[in-house]
């Protein structure tokens, strides 16, 4: 199983930006994904999931109607495309799905927010 996050960088409050997530190793049609995030000096966090087929999302109160969690099936990836972005989203995402009663986690990408 292999997660590989990307798209996180510097970007200043009200900005957007799309993260994405190409897995491999496993059947990605058939697992649910999640978005996690970790800021400095807190705990990690789950910010947005998606069903197998992408019919069902859920989001923390903070990023809802701010964030979208989607899904491409045919290209093994889940993407977040967050709009609207405070200093309080600073944070390292994480890409992550449970397979194999493991939960697995790719490396992160940080975003930072900022004027």
């Amino acid at each position: 199983v292999q997660l590989v996050e990307s798209g996180g960088g510097l970007v200043q409050p009200g900005g957007s930006l799309r993260l994405s997530c190409l897995a491999s190793g496993f059947t990605f049609s058939s697992y649910i994904m999640s978005w996690y995030r970790q800021a400095p000096g807190k705990e990690r966090e789950l910010v947005a999931s998606i069903t197998s087929g992408g019919g069902t999302t859920n989001y923390a109160d903070s990023v809802k109607g701010r964030f979208t969690i989607s899904r491409d099936n045919a290209k093994n990836t889940v993407y977040l495309q967050m709009n609207s972005l405070k200093p309080e989203d600073t944070a390292v995402y994480y890409c992550t799905t449970l397979v194999g009663g493991r939960r697995r986690w790719g490396q992160g990408t940080q975003v930072t927010v900022s004027s």
